[in-house]
C-alpha cells in the first residue's frame, strides 16, 4: 500500500507526458555578455541585462538557472554575474534583490514573473535614488538577480494544475542544492564591500514566491537558525538577531506550517529584542490564497497518513503556544493560524496611527508595542499579540483585497509595503 502510494505520482506523470506536451528543459539566457536594453534591444538571450542607464530607476538584471536535480545549468552563467558584480563593487556599493520565481514559471523572454520584478526594480531604483539625495549620501546601484528553475513541467492547460506535487518535490531539490552556493556568493560580495567602510553599506535581499518559496526557505534555514543564535567566539554580549543577508521575504510560499515551527520557538523563547531589531524573515500568505490554502492540505492528508503527531506546548516568556503536529504538517505556513503573528490589510479612511515613510520607518518600528498596529503606504500591519515586539520573524496573514490568489503578489500596495520593509532592514 505504501510503496503503491509512493509510486502513484510517478505513473500519473509518466503517462501526462506521453498524452502532453512537456515544458522545455534547456538553459534561455546563453549569452553572458553584458546588454544594454533598449526599445529595439531586448537582449533576450543575455544572462545580463542593463537597464535605464543614466536615469533615477537604473538597475541590472542576471539570470541564474538551475535544472530539475537542483544543478546549476551552466556555472559559467553564474560566475559571469558574480564577476560583474564584483567590478561593479570596486566603484558602488550594491543593493541585492534576488527572485526565485514559483509554479508555473521559468526564465523564459516574456515570463510575467520577469516583467513584473523588472518592474519593482526600476521602482526601488527609484525610492534609492530619493533617498540618496535626502539622506545627502550616495545611491547604491540597485541589482536584481532572477532565478531559473522548471517551475512549469507540462505546458498544457489545466493538465499542467496536476503537477503541483511533482514541482514540490523539484523545488526541495533546488533550494537543497544549487541555490544555496548563489546565495551566499552574493552576500559575500556584499561583505566584502562593506569590509572597505563604504558610505553606505552594501545589501542583499531574497524574495521566494510559492514553490520558490519553498526553494528560498530550504536554502536558507539552517544558515537562518545559526545566524539567530550566532555562537561566535570571543563574544562577550547578545546584540540583535541575525538573519541571511539582510532580510528574507516570501509570499504565499507553499511548504509545511510544521517546517516552521522551530523557527517560530526559537525566536519566541528570546523574551525581548533591542530597539534597533529589524525584520530578518517576513512571511506573506493571502487569505484568498487556495492553491496554498486548499489544494497543499488536500494533498498533504494523503502524504502524511502513516506518520505519527504529537501535541507541542510551549510557555516562553508568558506567552503560550500549543501546535498540533498533524495539522501544522498537513497545513502550508501561512495558512496554520497559532503561527500567525500580524495582518496586514488595507488602510481604513477613518483609521488614525503612526505612518511609516522611507525617513523615519526606524523610529516607526523601534516603538511598536503588542496588539499594536502601524501603516506602511496604504497598508497596515498589526501585531496580534502573539509574538513580542520586534520579534524578527514575521508571519503575516494578508487580506484577500491586498492580494487576490496565488500568483497575484506583484500589486502596487503590496509592493509598497516590501519596499518599506526593505529599506528598513537594509538601513535605507
Amino acid at each position: 500500500m505504501t510503496l503503491l502510494r509512493k509510486l502513484y505520482p510517478f505513473w500519473v506523470l509518466s503517462v501526462l507526458s506521453v498524452i502532453t506536451g512537456c515544458a522545455p528543459n534547456e538553459i534561455y539566457r546563453t549569452d553572458y555578455t553584458a546588454c544594454t536594453v533598449s526599445s529595439g534591444n531586448s537582449c533576450d538571450k543575455h544572462s545580463l541585462q542593463k537597464h535605464n542607464i543614466g536615469a533615477d530607476n537604473e538597475y541590472m538584471l542576471g539570470f541564474v538557472e538551475v535544472d530539475d536535480q537542483g544543478q546549476l545549468r551552466d556555472r559559467a552563467q553564474m560566475m559571469a554575474l558574480i564577476d560583474s558584480l564584483y567590478q561593479t563593487a570596486v566603484n558602488d556599493s550594491i543593493l541585492i534583490n534576488v527572485f526565485v520565481h514559483g509554479w508555473h514559471h521559468n526564465a523564459a523572454p516574456g515570463d510575467s514573473n520577469i516583467e513584473n520584478f523588472e518592474n519593482s526594480l526600476a521602482r526601488l531604483s527609484k525610492v534609492e535614488s530619493d533617498l540618496s539625495r535626502t539622506k545627502h549620501r550616495p545611491a547604491r546601484k540597485v541589482v536584481g538577480v532572477y532565478v531559473g528553475w522548471r517551475g512549469e513541467s507540462v505546458t498544457v492547460p489545466v493538465v499542467n494544475n496536476l503537477t503541483f506535487w511533482e514541482r514540490k518535490n523539484t523545488a526541495q531539490k533546488v533550494g537543497h542544492l544549487g541555490i544555496t552556493e548563489l546565495l551566499v556568493d552574493l552576500e559575500e560580495i556584499a561583505n566584502v564591500k562593506n569590509s572597505l567602510s563604504p558610505p553606505i553599506k552594501s545589501r542583499l535581499v531574497v524574495i521566494g514566491h510559492s514553490f520558490g518559496g519553498a526553494v528560498v526557505y530550504n536554502a536558507t534555514a539552517q544558515i537562518l537558525a545559526s545566524r539567530f543564535i550566532d555562537s561566535q567566539a570571543g563574544k562577550a554580549y547578545t546584540g540583535a538577531a541575525n538573519g541571511f543577508g539582510d532580510l528574507v521575504i516570501l509570499l504565499n510560499p507553499a511548504f509545511e506550517a510544521l517546517r516552521y515551527v522551530p523557527f517560530y520557538d526559537l525566536a519566541q523563547a528570546r523574551c525581548s529584542y533591542f530597539d534597533n531589531q529589524v525584520p530578518k524573515l517576513v512571511i506573506l500568505t493571502s487569505e484568498a490564497d487556495d492553491a496554498t490554502g486548499l489544494a497543499f492540505p488536500a494533498g498533504r492528508v494523503f502524504s502524511t497518513f502513516f506518520e505519527t503527531h504529537n501535541v507541542i506546548e510551549r510557555n516562553e516568556c508568558k506567552r503560550t503556544l500549543i501546535v498540533e503536529e498533524g495539522e501544522s504538517d498537513r497545513n502550508a505556513v501561512g495558512h496554520y493560524l497559532p503561527l500567525i503573528s500580524h495582518t496586514l490589510t488595507p488602510v481604513a479612511n477613518d483609521q488614525a496611527m503612526k505612518t511609516a515613510n522611507y525617513v523615519n520607518m526606524k523610529n516607526i518600528w523601534s516603538t511598536q508595542i503588542s496588539g499594536g498596529s502601524t501603516r506602511f503606504g496604504l497598508t497596515v500591519l498589526t501585531h496580534l499579540d502573539k509574538t513580542e515586539p520586534r520579534n524578527p520573524y514575521l508571519n503575516i496573514r494578508v487580506d484577500k483585497e491586498l492580494i487576490t490568489g496565488h500568483n497575484d503578489v506583484f500589486g502596487d500596495r503590496v509592493m509598497e509595503f516590501l519596499r518599506l520593509l526593505i529599506m528598513l532592514s537594509t538601513g535605507g
